[in-house]
C-alpha cells in the first residue's frame, strides 16, 4: 500500500498467462526483472517461486494475466498482479505458500479475482526511464521455455540459493566462533578479576587479623606494665619501709639495749639484703629480655649444681614438706652451669613457696636421639595447689600470679617461671608445664647434652620464612654467622615447595605468616616424609598458649624474636627433637 507522499507505481508491462509454458516465462521473466533492479539473488529466487506457485494455482482461469510494475520511492518494490475473470478460486494451497516466502494481497469477487505479491529491492529507488525501459525490453523478450529448460533454470537458481545459503551458514559459524573467542576472553578477564579481588579481599582480611593480633599484644604489653608497677612497688616498698623505719627507731631510741640494737640491724640487713635480691632478679630478667645474655658451654658438674641447690633451697621448705633431689646421671654433659642453677632454683623456689604438705622433687636423666645426640631431661614435681589448666600459659607472662587464697603470706614478683623459660630458650632447650588443681604440678627441662656452638660446624643451607622483609634483614647476619647460604621464603604459601626443592640443612619459621601461617607450615613438613627430619626452629614475638605450643611440638624450640643472636638459633637448630613430656613418679623417701 503506497503512502500519501509516495509516488504511484511505474506500469512496465502485461503478459497473458494460458498455457503451462505462460508459467514458466512468468518465473524467467520476474527472476530475470528483479535481477535487474537490484533485488538480492536469493529474494529474486523467492519472487519466481511464489509466482510459479501462483500461476499454477489459477492456471486455466478466464482471461489470466500477469502484470509488472515498479513502486519507487524510499521503500522501492517489484509488484506482480495476477487477474482473472469469472469464478475460479486460488487454491488455498498455492496462496499459503506464497504468503511464506513474500508479502501476498488475495481479492475476490463475482466478476473475477486478483492476487499481488510484493519484492522489496533494496535501497531508495527513482523511476529511470532508462531503467524502466531496460526493464520493459526485459520482459518482452522473454518467451514462455520448454518444461525441461525451465526445470534446469529452477536447479540453476536452487544450486546458487544453496551456495549463498552455504556462505552464509560459513559467515555465521565464523561469527559463532569469533563471538565464542570473545566470550573466553571475557571469562579469563572476569576470572582474572575475581582472582584479584578475592587475593585483595583476604590481603585485607590478613591485614585485619594482623591489627587485631598487634592490638592484643599492646593489651598484653599494657597489661604487663601495669602489673610490673603494681608487683615492684610492692615489692620494693616492702624492704624499703623496713629499712627506714627501723633506722629512725635506733636514731631516736639512743638508749635501745644491744640485744635489740643487734636484731634491729639484722633486720635492717635481711631487708637490705631482700631489696638486693629483687634488683638482680629485674636486671636478670631485663638482660634475658634484652639478649645480651649469652650461654658458656662448658663440662657441667650436674653433681655440684644438685648439691648446692639442695644445700641452699632446703631451708625453703615448710614444716612437713620433704626436699627430695635425685642423683645426676653418670654422663659427661656440657652446659652453663650458671643459667642452670638459675632455672632450677627458680623452679624449685616457686615449686616450695606452693606446697604446704607432701614433697618437692628433682629428677634428672639423659635420653639419646637415633641421630646420636643427647638430651638432659630435668623433671621438677611437687604436690602443692596446682595450677588451672587456662592459667598454664599465663603463669609464664611477666609479673603475672595466679589469684586465689594460696597467695597470701607468700611473697613474690611472678618474675621466677618467665625468666626460667627465657633462660630455657637461651641454651635452646624446652620447658612444659603439666599441672591440675589439687594434683600438684611438673615442670620438664629439656636442654641439649653436648650442643653445638655457634662457632662449630657450619651448615650448608638454611631456609627462613618470615613475611617481614625488615626483620629478614635483620636476621640475616645472624644467620650468615653459621650457614653458608640462607634461603629467604616471604610467605607460607610457597614455603612448602621451597623446602622441598633446595632441602636445606635447617629452618628458621615465622609463627604468623597471614593466610598460611607458621602452625599450618609446621604440619606440612611433619606430613612429608622426605622432609620432617630437617629441624625447624620457630620464632614469634606473640604469647603463646599451652594448645599453642602442643601443636609446635616438632619444632626443635621455640625463640623470641626479642634478643636473637646467632649462637641461641645454632644451638636451638642443634637440640635433638624433644619427646613428649611425661610425669616422672614420685621418688621414694630418703632418695
Amino acid at each position: 500500500m503506497n503512502g500519501p507522499t509516495d509516488p504511484p507505481p511505474v506500469r512496465l508491462d502485461t503478459m497473458p498467462v494460458a498455457a503451462v509454458q505462460d508459467t514458466f516465462a512468468l518465473r524467467r521473466s520476474a527472476c530475470a526483472v528483479a535481477d535487474l533492479l537490484g533485488a538480492d539473488s536469493q529474494d529474486a529466487v523467492r519472487l519466481a517461486t511464489a509466482l510459479s506457485e501462483l500461476g499454477r494455482g489459477v492456471l486455466g482461469a478466464d482471461r489470466l494475466t500477469a502484470a509488472f510494475s515498479l513502486r519507487p520511492g524510499p521503500v522501492p518494490a517489484l509488484l506482480v498482479t495476477l487477474a482473472w475473470q469469472g469464478g475460479h478460486q486460488l487454491p488455498a494451497e498455492a496462496l499459503e505458500a506464497s504468503a511464506r516466502l513474500l508479502p501476498t494481497h488475495h481479492e475476490h469477487t463475482r466478476e473475477g479475482g486478483r492476487v499481488r505479491v510484493e519484492q522489496r529491492l533494496g535501497p531508495a529507488l527513482d523511476p529511470d526511464p532508462d531503467l524502466v525501459d531496460r526493464a520493459r525490453r526485459l520482459l518482452a523478450a522473454h518467451t514462455g521455455p520448454s518444461a525441461l529448460e525451465d526445470s534446469r533454470e529452477q536447479t540453476r537458481d536452487l544450486i546458487a540459493a544453496l551456495e549463498k545459503t552455504r556462505a552464509q551458514r560459513e559467515e555465521l559459524r565464523r561469527l559463532n566462533a569469533e563471538l565464542e573467542e570473545t566470550n573466553r576472553g571475557v571469562l579469563a578477564l572476569y576470572s582474572e578479576l575475581s582472582g584479584e579481588l578475592e587475593e585483595t579481599n583476604r590481603g585485607v582480611v590478613a591485614l585485619y587479623a594482623e591489627l587485631d593480633e598487634k592490638s592484643r599484644q599492646l593489651r598484653e604489653a599494657s597489661e604487663a606494665k601495669s602489673r610490673f608497677w603494681a608487683n615492684v612497688s610492692h615489692e620494693l616498698r616492702t624492704p624499703v619501709n623496713a629499712v627506714v623505719g627501723l633506722a629512725e627507731l635506733l636514731r631516736s631510741d639512743a638508749d635501745v639495749p644491744a640485744d635489740e640494737r643487734d636484731h634491729r640491724l639484722s633486720l635492717i640487713a635481711d631487708s637490705g639484703r631482700t631489696l638486693l635480691a629483687l634488683v638482680d632478679e629485674l636486671l636478670d630478667v631485663a638482660k634475658a629480655e634484652s639478649g645480651t645474655l649469652e650461654p658458656h658451654w662448658a663440662p657441667l658438674d650436674l653433681r655440684a649444681v644438685l648439691s648446692h641447690l639442695d644445700g641452699t633451697l632446703r631451708g625453703q621448705a615448710r614444716p612437713g614438706v620433704a626436699l627430695r633431689i635425685g642423683p645426676p646421671p653418670p654422663a659427661a654433659l656440657l652446659g652453663d652451669e650458671t643459667m642452670l642453677t638459675q632455672i632450677l632454683r627458680n623452679l624449685l623456689s616457686n615449686a616450695l613457696k606452693f606446697t604446704e604438705q607432701g614433697w618437692v622433687g628433682l629428677d634428672s636423666r639423659v635420653e639419646d636421639d637415633p641421630d646420636g645426640r643427647r638430651t638432659l631431661v630435668l623433671t621438677v614435681t611437687d604436690t602443692g595447689v596446682g595450677i588451672p589448666p587456662d592459667q598454664h600459659e599465663r603463669v609464664f607472662e611477666e609479673f603475672y600470679q595466679v589469684k586465689g587464697p594460696h597467695q597470701r603470706g607468700r611473697r613474690g614478683t611472678g618474675l621466677g617461671l618467665p625468666y626460667a623459660r627465657r633462660l630455657t630458650e637461651i641454651l635452646g632447650g624446652t620447658l612444659h608445664l603439666d599441672s591440675a588443681p589439687g594434683h600438684g604440678t611438673t615442670i620438664t627441662v629439656r636442654l641439649p647434652a653436648d650442643p653445638a656452638p655457634a662457632d662449630g660446624p657450619r651448615r650448608e643451607l638454611l631456609v627462613v620464612v618470615d613475611d617481614d622483609a625488615a626483620f629478614r634483614d635483620v636476621l640475616r647476619p645472624l644467620l650468615h654467622e653459621f650457614a653458608d647460604r640462607v634461603v629467604e621464603v616471604g610467605d607460607g604459601t610457597t614455603a612448602h615447595a621451597a623446602v622441598r626443592e633446595v632441602r636445606p640443612d635447617g629452618i628458621v619459621l615465622d609463627l604468623h605468616l597471614g593466610e598460611v601461617d607458621g602452625y599450618r607450615v609446621l604440619a606440612e613438613l611433619r606430613a612429608d616424609p622426605e622432609l620432617r627430619h630437617i629441624p625447624v626452629v620457630v620464632l614469634t614475638s606473640a604469647s603463646l598458649t599451652a594448645a599453642d605450643r602442643g601443636r609446635l611440638a616438632h619444632a626443635r624450640a621455640v625463640l623470641s624474636k626479642s634478643g636473637l643472636t646467632g649462637g641461641r638459633i645454632a644451638a636451638a637448630l642443634s637440640d635433638p627433637r624433644p619427646a613428649a613430656p611425661r610425669r616422672p613418679r614420685p621418688p621414694e623417701d630418703g632418695s
